[in-house]
């Protein structure tokens, strides 16, 4: 995996949240997120100390107040994470997401992708690691939700269902007009598997293949499937298809099937991937469930995150608005 591709899968979903919603505003609060506060003296500290590490105060340049709701927006995904954890009852431990960070890497300096990472995105190691840790709530959530299952036994079931994706086919495809040409062109890849070369270039076009390649089962033409199917490794087959105006001569050098050892790594992933789209679904709902309001003085939500309000002055001028004609400003019954 490239640096760039440890970046960008270590920071999936860094700062989305999802609907802030609420009408609490005590000034030494910069957020509520049920019962739960995020402080404006903690949002302080949290700004204060990604900036004192120079890659991230470059990335912030004169914009601390955008930088501020960056980081607001990554504090309430915190309590977010924290709340749907408690009620799911799971617990993701600190050497559960070191060996998750530790697979992500996948071999890359951490230093230099955390120095990316805080050049690219104004995040800091601890921000990395918490998104990493959120990944895996969400996963275990839907594990606890019984909406993932991600066991040793579901991934051999995962590999016995997906066997056939699995499988990798060495393919030539030779095209010829007539089948006595596809006959003799059999007998002579058969023969000699290794002249597959030389056979393609004396019937070059747009349907022959000028070298052996690996398909996988969702890559094979359709057309061929069957045939492919039935053919031996070593062996080839003839098949005409009218399509492409003449007769086909399919090769089939090798087929791999992995063991389930050598697929497991891929197959726990698709599980994974599968389990954190589920549980994103059950955080979202944990999240509408409470009552999550941002400071105005930060801004609004836009998309999942803390952003400018653009409305400013019309947007204050058409709630008062809204409160006067609902009988709930100065003079309504009761005051």
């Amino acid at each position: 995996m490239s640096r760039r591709s440890a970046v960008a899968v270590l920071l999936v979903g860094v700062a989305g949240l999802g609907g802030l919603a609420g009408c609490r505003n005590a000034p030494t609060v910069a957020a509520y997120v049920g019962e739960s506060q995020v402080t404006v003296a903690e949002l302080d500290d949290a700004v204060a100390q990604r900036l004192a590490v120079p890659d991230i105060a470059t990335y912030a340049g004169d914009d601390e107040s955008g930088f501020t709701r960056q980081v607001l927006s990554l504090q309430v995904g915190e309590e977010v994470y924290a709340a749907a954890a408690r009620r799911y009852d799971v617990q993701v431990t600190d050497a559960d997401v070191q060996a998750r960070i530790g697979q992500l890497l996948a071999g890359n300096d951490p230093a230099q992708v955390y120095a990316q990472v805080a050049q690219q995105q104004g995040a800091s190691e601890e921000d990395v690691v918490e998104n990493v840790r959120q990944q895996l709530v969400r996963q275990q959530i839907a594990v606890a939700a019984g909406e993932a299952d991600l066991s040793e036994t579901a991934l051999r079931d995962r590999y016995a269902a997906g066997q056939p994706a699995l499988t990798t086919v060495e393919l030539g495809i030779v095209t010829v007009p007539d089948q006595a040409t596809a006959d003799a062109v059999l007998a002579q890849l058969t023969a000699d598997p290794a002249g597959y070369p030389a056979v393609a270039a004396q019937h070059a076009g747009d349907n022959t293949l000028p070298d052996v390649r690996s398909f996988t089962s969702a890559d094979l033409p359709d057309v061929l499937a069957p045939s492919i199917a039935a053919t031996q490794p070593g062996q080839g087959f003839t098949q005409a298809v009218p399509e492409v105006g003449g007769v086909v001569v399919g090769l089939v050098r090798s087929v791999t099937v992995p063991s389930f050892e050598d697929a497991r790594a891929q197959l726990a992933e698709q599980a994974a991937s599968e389990a954190d789209d589920a549980g994103l679904t059950l955080v979202t709902a944990v999240r509408e469930d409470l009552d999550v309001t941002v400071n105005p003085r930060y801004g609004v939500l836009d998309e999942g995150r803390v952003v400018a309000d653009e409305g400013g002055v019309v947007r204050l001028l058409e709630d008062g608005a809204a409160a006067g004609a609902v009988g709930t400003g100065p003079g309504a019954a009761g005051d």
